[in-house]
């Protein structure tokens, strides 16, 4: 294997820091601080570019602290624990800058000051385990399938923290994943994903809803089917099967933000896309304006209808958004999109160009769709005005952002 000696001088999406050698040659090495010579061994070599891994620290980083968890570098749930926190922030905002300069062709994109997140441990309503062969909960190691079994883990919630080690699940098993959610005052849901409408026996002795989950199949085996989460004031419905914001303190000022940037007045048609269960959508219709929402999912429409049932001003298309949108003929005069990490697309870009809102509202969850979804946006007719990354998911090197684009 090849080895060299490499300074560090930026951070990568993706959570690495890259630097170059003397061939110029771009090398990624995860677990990095830009600034720090660390001798590396190429572990994936390419052409113009290549990955690596850290075999010494020749110069360390100022930054650099103690990882908190015993199975940070392993299970690839976490890529930034060895960096402090102010530094995070600081990662992201970079990444998300390259990400608008290199894909989206913004010279100077106009990001506003990162939203923190209060408490960058323990933040998580929602967390999804893999099984191992042995029935040991446990994530998947980074470009792997292996399953990590985990001991401890500072992502979720106490709630959540508490509850996972209490799980026993016999080997063989049926169960592809294991999800736990926590919605108000502490209320607990378990959900068991197959591919088998298998009988189940299960014994529980604890406060929680259990739910067995096969495709579009929900079968209740304790308690209710769904939880409550407050946001901004108001409490959705949320369902097993249904799309939230994992960070219940920063979905408020999400959505606080988001409004901000819409702007919605009561004389306003906007146009919801990708609307899950309603988050969005209840504010702005609260606001006075007519809402016009889509959504693919039949469970989150179905929670969706049940979180907007006194609103008498909006209409939803239960559908995914390339389809439904085309045949919206109503002319919107703000859009707003919150799409999966996939980004809008072509087509879906091209159906919102046809109906030529004054302004859209992009809420991302990906940098690098963002970026060429915003080039696409630029090419026919749309400035950047503003955008606004919010740290949704300290320790890791996911990134969320609002952004307002104007015709």
């Amino acid at each position: 294997m090849e080895e060299l000696d490499l300074t560090l001088s930026g951070h990568a999406y993706l959570g690495a820091s890259f630097g170059r050698d003397e061939q110029g040659r771009v090398i990624f090495i995860p677990f990095s601080i830009p600034g720090e010579r660390v001798r590396v061994e190429i572990t994936e070599p390419h052409k113009r570019w290549a990955r690596g891994k850290i075999l010494n620290m020749l110069d360390a980083s100022p930054h650099r602290i103690e990882p908190r968890c015993p199975h940070y570098k392993d299970c690839g749930g976490c890529h930034y624990q060895h960096l402090n926190y102010e530094m995070q922030l600081k990662a992201k905002s970079e990444v998300v800058r390259d990400q608008l300069h290199r894909i989206g062709g913004f010279s100077s994109p106009p990001l506003a000051t990162t939203l923190p997140s209060s408490s960058p441990w323990n933040y998580r309503n929602h967390i999804q385990f893999s099984l191992n062969v042995d029935g040991n909960l446990g994530f998947h190691a980074a470009r792997s399938d292996r399953v990590v079994a985990i001991k401890e883990c500072h992502l979720p919630l106490s709630e959540i923290a508490e509850l996972w080690p209490m799980l026993h699940i016999p080997a063989p098993h049926i169960l592809e994943q294991v999800a736990i959610r926590v919605g108000n005052e502490g209320e607990r849901m378990i959900e068991l994903h197959s591919n088998t409408n298998a009988e189940v026996e299960m014994e529980i002795d604890i406060p929680a809803s259990v739910v067995w989950m096969t495709g579009q199949t929900l079968t209740v085996l304790a308690g209710e089917p769904s939880i409550q989460i407050d946001v901004l004031n108001r409490t959705f419905h949320v369902s097993a099967g249904s799309f939230f914001q994992v960070n219940t303190d920063l979905a408020s000022d999400l959505v606080a933000l988001t409004l901000e940037m819409l702007a919605v007045q009561p004389t306003d048609v906007i146009i919801d896309l990708y609307a899950g269960v309603g988050l969005f959508s209840s504010f702005i219709a609260e606001a006075g304006a007519r809402v016009i929402a889509v959504e693919q999912s039949a469970w989150a429409t179905k929670d969706f209808e049940f979180n907007l049932q006194d609103s008498d001003s909006v209409e939803l298309y239960e559908a995914p958004v390339e389809v439904a949108l085309p045949a919206i003929r109503e002319q919107p005069d703000k859009i707003l999109v919150d799409p999966p990490r996939a980004g809008l697309g072509a087509g879906v870009i091209q159906a919102i160009l046809d109906l030529s809102p004054a302004e859209l509202v992009y809420v991302s969850c990906d940098p690098t769709t963002l970026a060429r979804d915003g080039k696409a946006l630029k090419e026919g007719g749309y400035q950047l005005e503003n955008i606004r990354l919010v740290d949704l998911f300290p320790q890791t090197y996911h990134i969320e952002t609002i952004s307002l684009w104007r015709k």
